[in-house]
């Protein structure tokens, strides 16, 4: 799941732009996740991506969740139950809380980033289970950059970026913090093309991605995300290439969008 999110994530950064202008709580995005089996392209998971309000004492904020769960008869083969969670500023999207709760096929880990972002520190807490069932626990504090996101809040982040003022060919480089790493990803903006979807037909921002000092995504634009060129900018199909074959990702369904 880990490698899915990353190419699924891993996306353009050509103008930031400061405010949130394309996310609202109470979106919720379907896809199907597929990966190559014996040469087949075959749906193994269901991908869900939600939004929603949650109030503190203190502030509102905008949670942004994403799990991954395969389908049930796939569930003996190799049996997933991710969940990756960022609560953000509704106005910014800056992210001040990130957990990610994953349970792979008897793999489980546990991450948990509280961001400082005056001190451009992140406080983790990692969780992993030993081969005797029990857990063990990891604190550290790690100095980040000052644009630095997790995976989540990126995700959502890129949609608020100017891509139409990009021109195919620009190319940029920044960060994300993944386990605890900061990684350098490459982004290109190919041009617009009009795909078909199963929320019909649309006309895309088409992006190629890549990973710095890392073979975790494989081949030359074999790693490509699509993003509807529209105020809401929702990814609407993403192919992926990594070390251990190559899938692909199709919205199902798109509801609770901020622009119809």
């Amino acid at each position: 799941m880990k490698y899915l999110l990353l190419s699924f994530t891993i996306l353009i950064n050509f103008s930031i732009l400061s405010q949130n202008n394309s996310i609202a709580a109470g979106e919720r995005l379907i896809f199907n996740a597929s990966y190559n089996i014996s040469g087949i392209l075959t749906d193994i998971a269901q991908v869900k991506m939600e939004t929603s309000e949650v109030r503190t004492s203190k502030n509102v904020l905008l949670r942004l969740k994403c799990t991954a769960t395969t389908f049930k008869k796939w569930d003996n083969f190799f049996k997933i139950r991710d969940l990756y969670e960022s609560y953000v500023s509704p106005k910014t999207l800056t992210p001040y809380l990130y957990k990610r709760d994953i349970s792979e096929g008897g793999y489980y880990k546990f991450m948990q980033y509280k961001y400082n972002h005056k001190q451009n520190i992140i406080q983790s807490l990692k969780k992993k289970k030993r081969k005797d069932g029990s857990i063990w626990d990891e604190n550290k504090s790690i100095k980040i950059g000052p644009s630095s996101k997790d995976l989540i809040a990126t995700l959502y982040h890129i949609r608020n970026l100017d891509i139409h003022k990009a021109s195919p060919g620009d190319q940029q480089d920044f960060k994300i913090i993944f386990d605890n790493k900061e990684q350098t990803i490459s982004l290109k903006y190919l041009g617009k093309e009009t795909i078909s979807t199963n929320i019909g037909s649309k006309s895309c921002y088409k992006l190629s991605v890549s990973i710095k000092g890392t073979d975790v995504l494989k081949g030359k634009n074999d790693n490509l995300l699509w993003l509807t060129a529209d105020q809401n900018k929702i990814p609407v199909y993403a192919k992926f290439k990594i070390p251990v074959g190559n899938g692909e990702l199709k919205i199902i369904s798109a509801s609770g969008l901020k622009y119809n």
